[in-house]
């Protein structure tokens, strides 16, 4: 045998010997998963608007999410429009998923919203929007 059939054959018996043995390659260690939080969006950690948004006759019914994005529905229809918006001190610009854009103004718990106004569910200026509401219906 040459000198080159030796070394093949020895890199053989030496591949086979370990494969015989179980020699495996260490793992690599995996980073620990990180215990710090992720950092809350622009949105979430700036404004004080986040919760549910609605019309006095409860039509239209927006809730902006802690995490930049809001779902509005309308009537039966729920998630009409989705998408993501940003508050900078009272305004409001939204993203929709669709492709049009928006904007609108907080005054307290009312938001001035694409010609509508939306109170803060619960609150007392949702309270009076409805009260006021139903004091205007026709009776009879």
């Amino acid at each position: 045998m040459s000198g080159t059939s030796h070394r093949k054959a020895a890199t053989v018996l030496l591949t086979a010997a370990l494969t015989a043995c179980g020699t495996e390659t260490p793992p690599v260690p995996q980073a620990a998963p990180s215990a710090t939080p992720a950092r809350p969006s622009v949105s979430e950690a700036l404004h004080p608007y986040v919760g549910m948004w609605v019309t006095a006759d409860g039509h239209i019914r927006q809730e902006l999410l802690p995490d930049g994005r809001y779902d509005e529905a309308r009537g039966d229809r729920a998630s009409a429009y989705t998408g993501r918006y940003e508050v900078t001190g009272e305004h409001i610009d939204y993203w929709d998923d669709s492709g049009f854009t928006a904007d609108g103004r907080f005054d307290g718990d009312v938001l001035h919203h694409g010609g509508y106004l939306f109170y803060r569910e619960g609150s007392a200026a949702h309270r009076q929007a409805v009260a006021g509401r139903a004091s205007t219906r026709p009776s009879g």
